[in-house]
């Protein structure tokens, strides 16, 4: 189980990457990103970034390219803002779980629909 400081760092930096994906990310492949959550680890060396893109399988794959490919801007952007000793480095994985949702209320749709066909 992360610490509270963890925890408050992860929410840190997940406003502060999202503050400056809005206003000072320039990469075209890094569209209408949302940052879902960050996971930080308990010695604050490793952040793992969970975010969600709107488009298909080619729109995602782009945007964590250029994630990845900008990861030591967003890193560097990280330290002028947060007052850290060390800034953890940053892994961007894709979070399933709104597709899974989504996944999920269209089944419960279906079930409905069936059910009021009968």
């Amino acid at each position: 189980m992360p610490s509270q400081r963890a925890i408050r760092i992860g929410e840190q930096i997940q406003q502060e990457l999202s503050d400056i994906m809005l206003r000072g990310l320039r990469d075209p492949r890094v569209g209408m990103v949302t940052i879902m959550s960050v996971d930080v680890t308990g010695d604050l060396r490793l952040a793992r970034v969970y975010f969600t893109v709107m488009g298909d399988e080619e729109a995602i794959a782009n945007c964590q390219q250029g994630l990845d490919s900008a990861c030591s801007f967003l890193r560097r952007e990280l330290g002028k803002r947060l007052r850290l000793r060390h800034i953890p480095e940053l892994q961007f994985r894709y979070d399933t779980s709104v597709a899974y949702g989504s996944h999920i209320e269209e089944l419960i749709r279906q079930i409905h629909d069936g059910e009021d066909a009968e």
